[in-house]
């Protein structure tokens, strides 16, 4: 046989063998048997993608992401899974590496701080002691105010410190406890560290635009606490905090701790990503104490990403735990909700009355305002991880396990906007597990009815070697452009044809219906 008839038999047993066993297609990470459908889509603006991520049916977040070669501060929206993101996470570290996730608004979330100083400034400080002391003090305003016990063990602490910068990142797991939302978060933060924040005010070095720190929403706790009796245990207060004063890099006084990450929509850094430009990427302190539980579907650092995830909650009947707002009648005292044993008497929950899903809010009050009753939605919370609204109802105690009114206890409303379904709970303990059949939402108020995104939305998309790259499909949202007459044929061929359409107009008459009909038959054969 020839050489060439020997190379055409390789070819041939080449192919019958990729035939009989082909390539896989590229990897979509679906693990069995936990892993959600697969979701991966960027987006140019942070609202659009956490538009998407509402009408999907799938448990999809919202993160944030830079690029090295982007302007400065130029980010990405991607909308995907916990599960999925730490896959290409750890695959492609390149891409992901400077990733935030985005906090939404309205959204049940952990206790979180952001604590930084700039180290030639501060060349007598301690960072890992300082945190420390924070974390104690921390722990005991837990336990003062709404009665919940934590230690060092309950805090995950990442480190991102450089030469110049201290830079920690703390995230308390509250055992079957979570705020509302990062805004209560960020008053009851304010509230521990008033007479620090004070004293902070009243520092004659500090510049005028350091004050936004303190926000004026707190000037009300200000006087109060300047007028209060127990001025002097105030005054020691500011003493053992003094270890939170700090000086900037221009030589101004400022705080241990960030009191700017405290807003709607936040983006707050991952673990293992770092800033743009900078390769200091969150890693497990060297001081951290909290050990993530352990899960066989799992690695160790899989768990130590999810339990960093600020709103990594889900709706598991824990407390929910919240501050008012200066402006409202109960200035002093914190709300300490609980999703069991609440009292009615307490009223429409202070302060915020809508959620961010005013239409939802809406069919909820006509749920429970009906047959003579005038039932109202007494507080909402939103659990982001399942996409779940859980209305606590007050004057409508309907239960459909018992088919009646509760004398005491009221009722929950739950609205599930991933699979578009409501369905009731009950605080009553003997309907404490129960759970109703679930009920279609209105198609009006469903996201996916609401919402349309074409695919030209997404701007920007990942290739199978992790790279994002803008999309090389016809973006006319993004780049709007003019059409050329050459797009659409010749110009002399239009004029002539405009030219034969207006001689036919004025010379033609009244056509047939016979002749027409005849057309018709025609065509039709």
């Amino acid at each position: 046989m020839s050489r060439w008839g020997e190379r055409l038999k390789k070819v041939e047993r080449l192919a019958q063998s990729f035939q009989q066993n082909p390539l896989t297609t590229p990897y979509k990470p679906r693990l069995w048997p936990y892993q959600p459908s697969s979701v991966w889509k960027l987006f140019p603006r942070q609202n659009l993608a956490i538009s998407f991520a509402h009408s999907c049916k799938e448990a999809v977040h919202v993160f944030a992401l830079e690029k090295e070669k982007a302007s400065l501060g130029q980010r990405i929206y991607l909308v995907t899974s916990y599960s999925e993101l730490w896959h290409y996470y750890r695959v492609y570290p390149q891409s992901l590496m400077h990733c935030y996730e985005v906090i939404p608004e309205g959204a049940v979330c952990k206790l979180y701080f952001d604590l930084e100083f700039h180290k030639p400034s501060n060349k007598g400080s301690d960072g890992n002691s300082m945190v420390s002391l924070f974390i104690k003090y921390v722990c005991n305003k837990l336990v003062e105010v709404y009665g919940i016990e934590c230690s060092v063990k309950n805090v995950l602490n990442l480190d991102s410190s450089t030469e110049e910068k201290f830079s920690r990142h703390l995230i308390f797991m509250l055992q079957s406890a979570a705020f509302k939302d990062n805004i209560h978060v960020g008053r009851f933060i304010h509230a521990i560290l008033q007479p620090v924040i004070s004293k902070l005010k009243s520092d004659s070095r500090l510049h005028k635009e350091d004050i936004s720190l303190t926000d004026n929403r707190h000037t009300n706790i200000d006087s109060e606490l300047a007028q209060s009796p127990d001025a002097k245990r105030q005054k020691q207060e500011v003493r053992d905090l003094s270890f939170l004063l700090v000086k900037n890099k221009d030589g101004r006084s400022g705080l241990f701790v960030d009191l700017g990450v405290y807003t709607k929509n936040r983006n707050f850094r991952l673990y293992k990503s770092s800033k743009v430009g900078r390769n200091a990427a969150f890693t497990v302190a060297e001081d951290n104490q909290f050990t993530a539980k352990p899960d066989k579907e799992k690695s160790a650092e899989e768990n130590v990403f999810l339990a960093s995830l600020v709103c990594n909650v889900s709706f598991t009947g824990q407390r929910i735990l919240t501050w008012d707002a200066p402006e409202t009648k109960d200035v002093k005292s914190p709300t300490a909700q609980s999703q069991q044993g609440l009292d009615s008497n307490q009223g429409t929950f202070s302060g915020c009355l809508s959620s961010p899903y005013k239409e939802v809010d809406n069919f909820v009050f006509a749920l429970v305002r009906k047959d003579g009753v005038q039932g109202s939605i007494r507080r909402w919370n939103y659990f982001a991880a399942d996409q779940l609204l859980v209305y606590d109802i007050a004057k409508y105690r309907w239960c459909e396990n018992v088919s009646r009114f509760h004398k005491s206890n009221n009722i929950m409303i739950i609205v599930d906007l991933k699979e578009e379904v409501w369905y009731q709970k009950c605080h009553d303990p003997d309907c404490r597990n129960f759970r109703s059949s679930s009920f279609p939402l209105p198609q009006e108020i469903c996201v996916s009815y609401i919402l349309t995104l074409d695919e030209e939305d997404q701007a920007y998309l990942m290739d199978d070697s992790g790279n994002i790259e803008p999309s090389q499909a016809p973006n006319s949202s993004m780049h709007p452009t003019e059409e050329t007459p050459e797009v659409w044929g010749d110009e002399q061929d239009e004029r002539e044809f405009l030219k034969s359409l207006n001689d036919f107009e004025q010379r033609s008459t009244e056509i047939p219906d016979e002749l027409l009909l005849t057309c018709v038959a025609d065509f039709d054969s």
